[in-house]
């Protein structure tokens, strides 16, 4: 009970006074010394997010709703909202270290959900085999991991080789659509020989896994943290302004690299505890990204 008691009061009445009095104190208000005093990436971005979310707009008061909107601007309005929020907080336009601070944060969060509404565009475009470019990036998947074995066919139980179901890939790519076929590309493009490795270690008599089926899980993983904001973190480390789908695809290729040594490590039983182990891999994954300094990304 004290402890909501203690709440109600700190946020009602003791904050407002702190705040006054550390302003009267620094000369700054409470967003000049959050963003001139915590590292840059994603302890700045987050802070700056989390102090435009709350109530709604009609409840708070102006100074308040200005950031609050800030937070949910389109790339192309940013620079108006940095000159809007300095306008209100009475921050003089030579503090050109705030302005730029806040002009970074406010990239990277309007770029996050750009990101995600592109990627979630993508994972909604179904598998089309009459479409020219779906069928020369399927080719081109297997060109990349089986360069010495020819594809005698477009449909053919080849394509079990390199982990897909059956004889033709399209149907694995429904959950994920171009989305799972556009990772698995770019990780065999850009990490070629790691991919190539993998592939030859998912074949273990063992411990072997199906490489395509499961990089196309790890597609699901990927889009899912993203979704719920877990790469947020990451993200804003990562870059430093507007995240772009090359960083989505940077991540994903850490994911499939990462769960491959997983598996091994775990030694499962059988494929039939994939489910057990993926989620396991999963949280292991949602806690690393709990950390503000995380970056996953492999190195070239």
């Amino acid at each position: 009970m004290w402890t909501h008691v203690w709440g109600f009061l700190y946020s009602h009445y003791f904050r407002f006074w702190l705040k006054w009095i550390l302003r009267l104190v620094t000369g700054k208000c409470e967003l000049q010394r959050l963003l001139g005093g915590a590292e840059a990436g994603a302890r700045r971005t987050l802070s700056v997010g989390n102090g435009g979310a709350g109530a709604g707009a009609a409840r708070l008061p102006r100074k308040r709703r200005v950031l609050r909107n800030a937070v949910h601007v389109e790339e192309a309005e940013v620079e108006k909202c940095v000159r809007d929020v300095m306008k209100e907080k009475k921050i003089e336009q030579k503090d050109t270290g705030f302005k730029t601070n806040l002009h970074i944060s406010l990239l990277q969060i309007s770029g996050y959900k750009k990101l995600y509404l592109n990627v979630e565009n993508l994972r909604k475009v179904p598998y089309d085999s009459e479409n020219e470019e779906h069928e020369e990036q399927l080719i081109e998947l297997w060109n990349l991991l089986m360069p010495h074995e020819n594809l005698r066919a477009r449909i053919s139980k080849q394509w079990c080789d390199i982990g897909f179901q059956g004889d033709d890939p399209k149907t694995d790519f429904r959950g994920m659509g171009l989305l799972g076929l556009l990772n698995l590309v770019y990780f065999s493009k850009h990490y070629t020989n790691e991919a190539r490795q993998i592939l030859s270690r998912s074949n273990h008599p063992k411990l072997g896994y199906s490489y395509a089926i499961v990089g196309i899980n790890l597609t699901e993983m990927a889009y899912s943290l993203l979704k719920n904001g877990a790469l947020k973190a990451h993200l804003y480390n990562v870059v430093s302004g507007l995240p772009q789908m090359e960083h989505f695809h940077q991540f994903y290729c850490y994911l499939v690299y990462e769960f491959d040594k997983f598996w091994f490590e775990e030694e499962p039983e059988s494929i039939m505890h994939f489910n057990q182990y993926r989620e396991k891999f999963h949280e292991k994954i949602k806690g690393l990204l709990l950390d503000y300094n995380v970056v996953l990304t492999l190195q070239d």
